[in-house]
């Protein structure tokens, strides 16, 4: 009966969508992974990653280039416009060379050095298990296949900072130096991060290798959000559905969060569906607003969800201080809660600089607060909090399988004062 009733209601749901007119004319046009056929904005940056990558058109291997930038930058629309144009001239008349592939690998998604390496193999047509072989033996398929098919292999490592930090840098060592193991056959490299101090924690051998080109994009500003937004909403939106103001305060908005174009799409369509679904036939600001709550929520979870697992025991550390009265953690008493979830969970033990610099990392993120206090001739302390709820925190880490068994920890100290 329960369930009868409930199908019922949802056919009504689905009726009544399918009866409103919709206010799209075509809403990808509005997502950020979407690459149109200009760039407003980005100009100087395509023509500089064009010529980097252009010697490939006489066979050689281009140069290896590293891009840095913050979220919603364009980096990746660039690299897959430079790339998608450079294979189409390529099967053009005028240009003679062997194989040339490209391949696109999001290390947020394929996140170990096994996985990435048999995404590539994927590429030149050798198909490896999902696992099951020692990593250094899928990099020997790779360099051989590479090899036998005289393949000039172009790879985009988007976000390889989350790789590095989850997995090491084993794979880039590798990447950088696979052109003097290969008989026939180029590859070259093209990082794209989000973390301009990327750098920090490769070692020095890959950083000369991987760098021999460096490209970083700006945050745009409100006046270029407002034309990437109304080059969108003019294919995305059937004509006049978007009040005066809606364009503008989505650019605002995402102007303030550091330029992030992809914040400022998501905005304009979150808002365009808010209004499609209360059965509205114009944009207001109002659905801008409510977009706004919507995905601040919506970015938050997906934030932490995608944490690396020693960023998130730290942040668990943080947040069980402050559970447990510690309103304001300071940096020792984070690392030594850490220290007992390490000791908890079998992890091997960061120092408590690297500690630090996660703080700073989720610090940079927006998910905690912290700031420097001087303690006069005692010297200076961080002072530490969340800034974000402590029970979205609680629920988006209690997900992760690694953590569930300390779900219900307190730290000593708590202990003690109890």
């Amino acid at each position: 009966m329960f369930v009868a009733s409930e199908k019922r209601s949802l056919d009504a749901i689905f009726d009544t969508f399918l009866k409103s007119p919709t206010i799209f004319r075509n809403r990808d046009v509005l997502r950020p992974t979407y690459v149109p056929d200009e760039l407003p904005h980005r100009e100087e940056h395509i023509t500089r990653l064009g010529m980097i990558l252009s010697s490939a058109l006489r066979g050689a291997a281009p140069s290896n280039v590293f891009i840095y930038g913050k979220t919603g930058t364009g980096k990746t629309a660039a690299a897959k416009y430079v790339l998608k144009h450079l294979s189409e001239k390529t099967k053009s008349s005028e240009v003679s060379i062997p194989a040339l592939k490209t391949a696109y690998v999001n290390c947020r998604v394929v996140d170990t050095n096994y996985r990435v390496l048999a995404n590539l193999c994927k590429e030149v047509g050798l198909e490896v298990p999902f696992t099951g072989l020692p990593t250094d033996e899928v990099y020997r398929r790779f360099v051989e296949e590479t090899s036998d098919k005289n393949v000039l292999i172009i790879i985009v490592l988007d976000e390889v900072d989350m790789l590095v930090k989850k997995d090491g840098d084993d794979v880039l060592y590798d990447l950088t130096r696979i052109n003097t193991s290969l008989k026939r056959g180029r590859v070259s490299l093209v990082g794209i991060s989000n973390d301009l101090k990327f750098k920090d924690y490769l070692d020095p051998r890959v950083v000369s290798s991987l760098s021999e080109e460096e490209v970083v994009f700006p945050p745009y500003t409100a006046p270029e959000l407002q034309d990437i937004l109304r080059q969108r909403a003019s294919a995305g939106f059937r004509e006049g559905v978007l009040d005066d103001g809606v364009i503008n305060l989505c650019a605002a908005l995402a102007a303030r969060e550091h330029g992030d174009a992809r914040r400022a799409l998501d905005l304009l369509r979150v808002a365009g569906e808010s209004c499609e679904r209360a059965g509205e036939q114009k944009v207001s600001e109002k659905h801008v607003r409510t977009a706004q709550n919507c995905i601040e929520f919506d970015t938050v979870t997906e934030t932490l969800r995608t944490l690396p697992l020693q960023s998130k025991l730290v942040l668990y550390s943080i947040y069980l201080l402050e559970i447990h009265g510690e309103e304001e953690a300071i940096t020792g008493s984070v690392f030594d809660v850490y220290t007992e979830l390490c000791a908890q969970l079998g992890l091997d033990l960061l120092t408590q600089r690297r500690v630090g610099d996660l703080v700073n990392e989720l610090d940079m993120l927006g998910i905690i607060n912290a700031k420097v206090e001087s303690k006069g001739r005692y010297g200076r302390t961080k002072k530490i909090k969340l800034s974000v709820p402590s029970n979205q925190v609680r629920e988006v880490l209690g997900e992760d399988e690694a953590l569930k068994n300390v779900s219900n920890y307190v730290p000593k100290g708590s202990r003690q004062s109890s």
